[in-house]
Order: structure tokens, then sequence, then C-alpha cells
């Protein structure tokens, strides 16, 4: 310890912030004399109650004064009164809350842990409580104890115990024993733990910083951070210079040797998979190779194999040419569309807002209908099926309740063996499929079926890895008809007009004579000034427009900085819910309480919500820390360990924003975006909106973001897969 380290005890009175990432924490404890003292540091996880004994140095802040700065923090059960009574009541053992806690210590008094663990058949003492309470509150103790056992293991080796409970969710008993084996797993088996918190773990455990297994895990590693920026291969010069860069090595013939070693290694248990193209070489994550390999071969098989004869194409024709009253009436383009789809067994339609894919969908439905073929609709989102289905007046699903996703085998029970039971599949918002979701759709597809996929391939990528709808487009080897001319009825709308105007590398203008207010530009250079924009725009702009706040969305390019969505849901959240009340949750920083929009940031399988499904707060239960979200199709619980799977909502960015609309987008730029602006980006966000968008920022980073037509290209092979018969070792 620093000789001018101190040590201090006392009885955490309450936790004021607790961030989930690292750990920092600032708490109120109460010492001797019953001071309330102000200490800050990055800890274990605490509970109100608990009995800390912390090292560490006295510290003046500015603002709030004299506060104890942790070091080291020991926390133990409580044994006194007060401190059981908080213990019990912070909702640390589920189904205990503050008004339990109190009759269980009046009952028990110091002896009440002791009669959970040894005795809990006595809580049937209590008035109220019955078996079922009690199983479950022995449960939760058992739990408890081997999460804090997790968190001193993890706090001796250096590391804050945030995620424990993650932890022991995911080896329960084996922990600690698999922990030692391998801690660089973490990485790879529990979301939100990073390379660099196992990498730590595993150097305070005693692993060499240049030893294979660091290297394996730290190739792999860069390989899934590749994959996250949506690329599927990374060229191998360039993995082996970024792992290096990661692990902070430098390179020599050992280390070189080193890394060799480790991607043969990787190899062989068929980790990864190496593809050579142009006289470069390139590696893969062996999953995302065969997803993308098995893509191609499906594809081929489906254009290659008989098509079920649906009824005579040519009939259609004339009666597509023939405009009759009441009925839907298609342009050439969109005559071309259907009867292209009806004569080949993979299509793919795209164009821009206004150009009439869904009058198109309408049409072709209307011909299988009146024919009785088998048909299903189906989307990557539940909002995006959900419009479908408005537009249509015909049933349509998410990819995952259409391919039947089954939560005991992690897999769709639609697939090769089970096909889907159609003639016709219509995917709409395509371009929003990922490689993954792309295999398993095509695997469930009936060798004689037809597949029409249809999306606007201008707006951003995906959000998971590949480039799907381009690289299919790409490879001509599917047939492929772009609308372009804008229906008549959409020529009145600004958001149409500037949509296609952004997509053609034009800024957006005002409104025209005999056109819709429907966009507004407010011109403003200090970002500082978004909050009261956004004020103005929430509390009086969208009631003009008769428009519900619920309805509207801030759409941003990036999370962090003055105009993040971080920040922006911060300020929203004052301006839309402001209420105070007892139904509320604090978790790493922000409070949630019951009204609140709030987004799914990773596809939870076992819940049935994926990564960019906005809700609804519905309820907060503060007693067993349970949070229940109202979702299109469903209500989720989350307890609280899970809340890292939310954030708030008001403002979102604008790649979580694809597939959805919203009757108000509001769209701040700036130049601190400029690192993401690009024109698919603000294209994507303009055409999110139903009824009013509105620009706010400075015409320089609007004009930036336009101009800059490069996008990101993602390395994929698809388009080959196709076309060629390039295949990995």
């Amino acid at each position: 310890m620093d000789q001018n380290e101190q040590q201090l005890q006392g009885t955490v009175d309450r936790i004021v912030y607790q961030n989930a990432e690292n750990g920092f924490t600032i708490f109120i404890i109460k010492a001797k004399g019953d001071n309330a003292i102000t200490v800050k540091g990055s800890v274990p996880s605490l509970n109100p109650g608990e009995l800390v004994t912390l090292s560490g140095l006295w510290v003046m802040h500015p603002k709030f004064g004299k506060q104890f700065e942790a070091k080291k923090c020991t926390a133990l059960v409580p044994t006194s009164i007060l401190g059981l009574k908080k213990y019990l009541g912070s909702g640390l053992i589920k189904g205990i809350g503050p008004v339990f806690a109190e009759k269980l210590v009046k009952q028990f008094g110091e002896s009440v842990l002791e009669v959970i663990e040894n005795e809990p058949h006595r809580l049937s003492t209590i008035p109220g409580v019955g078996p079922k309470r009690i199983e479950s509150i022995k449960l939760a103790w058992v739990e408890q104890k081997e999460i804090s056992h997790i968190m001193v293991f993890l706090q001796d080796k250096g590391i804050s115990t945030t995620y424990a409970t993650k932890i022991y969710k995911r080896y329960r008993n084996k922990a600690i024993e698999l922990l030692l084996e391998n801690p660089y797993r973490l990485a790879e088996d529990i979301w939100g733990i990073g390379f660099k918190t196992a990498d730590t773990i595993a150097q305070n455990m005693g692993f060499e910083p240049e030893s294979i297994k660091r290297i394996r895990a730290g190739l792999l590693f860069v390989l899934s951070y590749t994959v996250s920026q949506g690329h599927l291969y990374a060229e191998l010069t360039d993995l082996k210079d970024k792992t290096l860069a990661l692990l902070e090595l430098e390179s020599s013939d050992d280390i070189q040797n080193k890394l060799k070693l480790a991607l043969h290694d990787l190899y062989n248990t068929e980790k990864i998979k190496l593809l050579t193209h142009d006289e470069k070489h390139y590696v893969a994550l062996s999953q995302f190779y065969y997803s993308e390999k098995g893509v191609a071969t499906k594809v081929r098989k489906l254009i290659e194999s008989p098509a079920l004869k649906l009824f005579d194409i040519d009939a259609v024709y004339q009666t597509l040419r023939v405009e009759v009253p009441g009925e839907i009436s298609l342009n050439e383009e969109q005559q071309k569309g259907v009867l292209t789809i009806l004569q080949n067994k993979v299509t793919v339609i795209t164009g821009g807002p206004g150009t009439g894919k869904t009058t198109l969908i309408k049409k072709l439905l209307s011909i299988l209908d009146e024919h009785q073929i088998v048909y299903k609709l189906a989307s990557p989102t539940g909002r995006a099926a959900k419009r479908i289905t408005e537009s249509t007046g015909k049933k349509a699903s998410t990819l995952h309740r259409l391919l039947e996703f089954d939560v005991g085998t992690m897999g769709f029970t639609r697939n090769e063996q089970n096909a889907l039971p159609l003639d016709v599949l219509i995917v709409d918002e395509a371009s929003m499929i990922d490689i993954f979701l792309a295999h398993a759709l095509l695997k469930a597809m009936p060798h004689h079926a037809r597949v029409v996929f249809i999306g606007d391939v201008d707006q951003l990528p995906s959000v998971g890895a590949g480039n799907f709808l381009n690289d299919m487009i790409a490879s001509k080897e599917v047939a492929t008809i772009r609308l372009m001319q804008i229906f008549r009825q959409a020529q009145d709308s600004m958001i149409i007009i500037n949509a296609h105007r952004i997509n053609q590398g034009e800024f957006p203008i005002s409104p025209l004579p005999n056109t819709r207010r429907d966009f507004i530009y407010i011109k403003e250079d200090n970002p500082e000034n978004v909050p009261n924009v956004l004020r103005q725009i929430f509390t009086k702009e969208l009631y003009k427009h008769d428009i519900n706040p619920r309805d509207a969305i801030v759409l941003v390019p990036m999370h962090r900085g003055t105009v993040g969505t971080q920040k922006i849901n911060y300020d929203l959240q004052g301006i839309l819910n402001p209420a105070t009340t007892e139904k509320q949750m604090q978790h790493a920083g922000t409070t949630y309480k019951v009204g609140d929009r709030v987004m799914q940031i990773k596809n939870n399988y076992d819940k049935f919500v994926f990564n960019g499904d906005v809700g609804f707060i519905e309820d907060i239960d503060t007693q067993d820390r349970i949070m229940a979200v109202r979702y299109p199709e469903q209500r989720v619980e989350y307890e609280y360990t899970d809340l890292d799977e939310l954030v708030l909502a008001y403002a979102i960015s604008i790649h979580k924003s694809q597939g959805s609309e919203y009757d108000a987008v509001i769209i701040p730029i700036f130049t601190q975006h400029f690192t993401l602006l690009q024109r698919n980006l603000i294209y994507t966000a303009i055409t999110r909106a139903k009824k009013l968008c509105i620009f706010v920022g400075q015409a320089k980073a609007i004009a930036m973001g336009i101009k800059n037509n490069k996008g990101l290209a993602r390395t994929t092979f698809l388009q080959q897969f196709l076309t060629s018969d390039l295949s990995a070792r």
C-alpha cells in the first residue's frame, strides 16, 4: 500500500452513479459517528447495506468538496440491523424488496441471512410468504453467493466485476475453472466483454504477452472486429499488422513465427478459412465463409432447377397492359418487374422512394391470389413487416418468425430438410439482410419456388456483415429491375424530391410551389444549440404538423459527442418524459422510466428480440428489478443484468433506423460527424420520414456528406462465388 494511502470502513448507504463498462462508481458510506462520506473509484458491484473496507486517498473536488478516492474495496456481508435492512432491500435478492426486507429483519434480527441460507422454511412464518416465494428467494441467494465468489476472484485480478453476473450465467459453477484454463474465452463468449478486458485478466493471471494463446485470441478479435465493420474477410498482411498493434508486440522473426503457429492452430481447429484472389490472401471466420459460399451455391441451384409453372404468363402480360377502372395500374417499369418475377426463380426489384415498389407488390399479390398460388410476405424487422402488412392488406412476418427460430437448438426449424411450404416468397427491405440471414433464408427455399428481393440498393448496407443485395445485383447472375420513375402522387412530396436530389449528389431544397411543406431545413452552426432547437421542434413544430412526439425520432450519424445519440437521448428524455417516479431504474449512468422509448442493441434469441427493435417501457418492478418493454409484437421482460442490451431510443443512429419509418424524422448533421458523413447515410435518413423531415445543422456538413459517394467498400466475395469457381482452402 502507498504510504500516503489510508483505510476507511463503513456501510454503503446508497449508490450515486455506476458505469457498467468500467465499474467506476460514486457512492455514499456511513462511517463511524454516522458521518456521510462520498467515495469514488472502480470497485466491485456494491449493494446498500454492505460493510466495505476501503484503501485510498482523500482528495478535494472543486465542486463537491472532500471525497475519498478508493484504490481497493473489499465488501463484507452486513451485521447491523440497519445494514441488513438496506442490504436485503436493495434488490440484491430477487423476491425481496424494501418492504419485505423490513419484515424479515424485524422477524429474525441479525440472524436473518443465516435463516435464508440454512433454514429457508422458516420464512413461511411471515404472512403472505408461500413455498413458491421461498424457493425463489433460496435460489436467488445461492446464485448471489456464487456471483460474489466470482467477483472476489475477478477483483483479485485487478478487474472491475460488473460483468460477474453475465459470467456466472454463462458458465455457472465452472466459471472460475474455465477462466483459469483460458480467460480469453470471455471475449468470445460474453457479450459486452471485449478483448482488452479479457487480456487484462489473462495477464494478471500470469499469461505471457507473447504466448500463442494470446496471439490466437488477438487474431480472432481482429477478425471479429472486421466483421463488426461489415467485412467478411481480412487481408492476411493487414490482419497480422493489426493483431501486433492490438497486442502491442514488436515484429520479429520469433513473433512472426508465433503468428504463423497461431494461424495454423486456428485453421486446423476450423476456426478460420483461407482464400486467395487476385494474388492476395484473405482470412475469414469459418462460419462467415460457409454462409457466403452457401448463399452462392443455393442461388445457383434455385436458378438452375426447374420452376413450378404458375399460369399463362403471356395472358398476364396482356392484362397488365390494359387499365381497368378501380384496379391497380402499373407503368412500363413495374409491368416489366412483375413479368421478370414470374419468369425467373430469383429476382431483385430495387428503386428509391415514390417509384412504386409497394404498388408493384400489391399487383403481384393480386395476380398470385387470382391463380391461388401459395406465397409468403416477409421482412427483416417487425416494423418493416408491419408496414408491408398495412400497405398490402396481406399478413407479413419477420424472417426470424418465418423461418421458425428454435431457442433450444439456437437455429431455424425451416431449412433444407424442412423447406418453407410456398411457391413464391416476397422479401421487402432486402438491403437489410446480412449474409447469415440470407443463407438461412435460401436454405429454407424449396427447389421449385421463386424468391423476390425488394429493396432500395442506394441505402446503407445491412448492419450485419456482408453486402448481399449489392453483390447479387453486381454479379449480373440474378434478374434485376430498377424502378426509376417517380409516381405523380409522390411528386408533390419534398421528402421524396429531396431524397432523389441527395441520391444524385444535389443539395436538398426548400418547398416548391404546389408541394407539401413536409421538408424543413433549420440552419444551425453551433452544435451546443441543438437541445434548444429540439425543444422547439418537439414542443411546438410537431404539433403544427399534427404529429405526436411519440411518432417522431432523431436520427444521428454517431453515438458520442455533443450531437451524438447518447447526449440527445439525455436531453430528449428531460423534454418528453421529465416526471420523476418511483418506477424507474438506473443502469450504467442511464435512468430508465416508464414511458421511455428504448431499443434492443443485440440479437437475443431467448427473448426473441433483435438488434434495432424499438419499444416502450411499460412497467418497472423495482423490488425484483425487472423492466417490461412493449414491442409491436410482444411484451418482453428484462432483468437488471440484461439492461446493457437496451439504450434509450428518442435518438438512434441512422444505421439502426433501417427498415423503420416514422411520421417525423429530425436529422442533426454537423462537421463533427465528418468521419461518417456519406451520401447513402443521409439518403437512408431522409427516406425514414413519412410526413415530415427536418434537417438541423451546418450546410457545409450536409454538402460534405452528399458529395461523398465512396462509402466503405466491404470485403466480400459473393459476386465472385456467383460468377466463378473461387473457393477457400
